[in-house]
């Protein structure tokens, strides 16, 4: 096997026996070989969607499929083979519909590949398609087309949340389509992988777009709240994952049975949302970021539901309480498909739950672009009047290597007169910390999820047009940790925007080659996190 899409790649390079993340090589191989058969689907649905044949059902088959093989999403073989099974059958049924039209085409072998029929020749298969495929190709073109496939995975795991609450648009799904068909073309120069990716910033916008008014318009904008971190005697399950409805369905599914639902990692902004928090039962939050869950999970007096990305392998002492949703999956762990939680319900029942109440204090959630906007003219009068010097988005990612601690360090050194916005997990290096206030404005402002990163954006673009400068002259500095795939279009998304003077850390990504590398540092400044002390000192001056 060989895999680098996410920032703890082994050795900083690629991993090549066993993904740090879990996955085998069986898996990796399937994982290959799903994108593959997906690169020669996006072909034929591309001439679907010009005859005016209806893609929908491939759309959302799209987005699931190219989501599940995103980190930390699906460590389940099985399943994989089912989904090359699903893709190669649309596929097929999209070529018939183009025969009956009188469309005969011939698309490629990666369009023409017939699945074997057992899951050992799959492996085989897979391993002929993965990264180094085709060494032939120049290394920087190579560099940019699995930036953009990454870049695509994010799109697809933000279109599929979109998706599931109502909100899609073609434009989406077709770039989907034109990105993966444009990996099969050899004729591509350099030039056009860089407007490819920047086209997938551009994509990767929408796509967040349209999943913040799937939240917003479902659930409300988020509104400051207070969250305990400890915990209520009694029976408990635990959320964690990014899925909002599937919180919502959970909550709806244990009123009135004496359970109080918990989030854990990404969910702890859902706390702020108005249609989720009038919940009685709905209670606190749990533990950190994603990399601490074996520790956290393990000492859950309760049932613990994954539902999206950030499952690791599950520990035999609590495997019995874990249960897995939506497109998430682990071999052997009880998976809740059609969305009755009544396993994981029966089984909080069944384990004991917190023996007593415990205040390990508070946090607060819920500065989405509505809260911090509607405090403007406090925000732009503080920074006239020097009470507000800089502001800092330190947000991203958190992660089990080393390098990460950068982030505490650079939060508790930050100084009082400067705001510090945060979203994603890479909070949980800080998220409890008490920085005070400035005029009233919290000085540590939780914006969401990584799935919130349009939120941050639209609170910059807004400053921007207050003080009528651009974005890049705002007292604004970006301090990104990266980790996994969506980050990734998030990055091309700031950089579509123009974003400079990013640092990223904790370390860069191993797919990118120098020449890229100095690309990005030439035309956006994009630079690798230093010491904390050397950066603020630079930003600052």
């Amino acid at each position: 096997m060989f895999c680098f899409q996410c920032e703890q790649t082994a050795k900083g390079q690629g991993c090549t026996i066993m993904g740090v993340c879990g996955k085998d090589s069986n898996v990796a191989a399937l994982q290959d070989l799903l994108i593959y058969v997906m690169k020669g689907l996006s072909k034929v649905a591309l001439e679907a969607g010009k005859a005016g044949i209806s893609t929908a059902d491939v759309d959302k088959f799209s987005c699931e499929a190219i989501f599940s093989t995103l980190t930390n999403v699906n460590f389940d073989a099985s399943r994989f083979t089912k989904l090359i099974n699903e893709a190669i059958n649309h596929r097929e049924n999209m070529k018939n519909a183009l025969k009956a039209k009188g469309i005969t085409k011939n698309f490629g072998d990666a369009a023409n590949y017939q699945i074997p029929s057992n899951m050992e020749d799959m492996v085989k298969d897979g391993e002929k398609h993965g990264v180094k495929d085709d060494p032939s190709i120049n290394p920087d073109i190579k560099s940019l087309m699995e930036t953009v496939v990454y870049g695509i995975k994010g799109i697809a795991a933000y279109a599929d949340h979109a998706l599931i609450l109502g909100k899609s648009d073609k434009k989406v799904y077709d770039f989907i389509y034109e990105a993966f068909a444009a990996t099969l073309d050899t004729h591509l120069t350099l030039e056009d992988w860089i407007k490819i990716a920047l086209k997938t910033g551009e994509i990767n916008l929408l796509a967040m777009e349209l999943l913040d008014a799937g939240n917003t318009e479902t659930y409300g904008h988020p509104v400051p709240t207070t969250v305990p971190l400890g915990h209520k005697k009694g029976k408990a399950i635990l959320v964690s994952g990014h899925d909002l409805k599937d919180l919502d369905l959970i909550l709806k599914q244990t009123e009135g049975k004496g359970i109080n639902v918990y989030t854990h990692g990404e969910m702890l902004p859902c706390h702020g949302y108005p249609n989720l928090k009038k919940y009685p039962h709905f209670y606190g939050h749990y533990g950190t970021a994603w990399q601490n869950q074996a520790k956290e999970f393990a000492q859950f007096p309760g049932s613990i539901i994954m539902t999206t990305n950030c499952i690791q392998k599950p520990l035999e002492n609590y495997k019995a309480n874990i249960y897995t949703t939506g497109l998430v999956g682990w071999p052997g762990i009880t998976h809740i498909a059609d969305k009755d939680f009544t396993p994981a319900i029966n089984r909080a029942i069944e384990m004991p739950g917190f023996a007593e109440d415990e205040d390990k204090g508070t946090v607060m959630v819920g500065f989405a672009r509505n809260t911090v906007m509607s405090v403007a003219d406090k925000v732009i009068e503080g920074v006239k009047a020097g009470k507000i010097r800089h502001f800092f988005l330190v947000a991203g990612c958190d992660g089990a290597k080393p390098g990460r601690n950068y982030y505490t360090e650079f939060v508790e050194k930050v100084p009082n007169d400067c705001i510090v916005l945060t979203l994603a997990c890479g909070k949980f290096r800080f998220f409890d910390k008490q920085l005070g206030d400035i005029g009233g404005i919290p000085r540590l402002l939780d914006i969401g999820q990584c799935n919130d990163a349009y939120s941050a954006i639209q609170i910059a673009v807004a400053l921007s047009k207050a003080f009528n400068v651009g974005v890049n002259e705002l007292p604004l500095s970006l301090i990104l940790s990266w980790y996994e795939q969506k980050a990734v279009s998030i990055l091309l998304t700031l950089l579509y925007l123009g974003i400079k003077n990013i640092h990223l850390g904790p370390s860069l990504p191993a797919f990118l080659t120098p020449n890229v590398l100095n690309f990005l540092v030439e035309n956006y400044n994009i630079k690798p996190i230093g010491t904390v002390d050397a950066d603020l000192k630079e930003i600052l001056g």
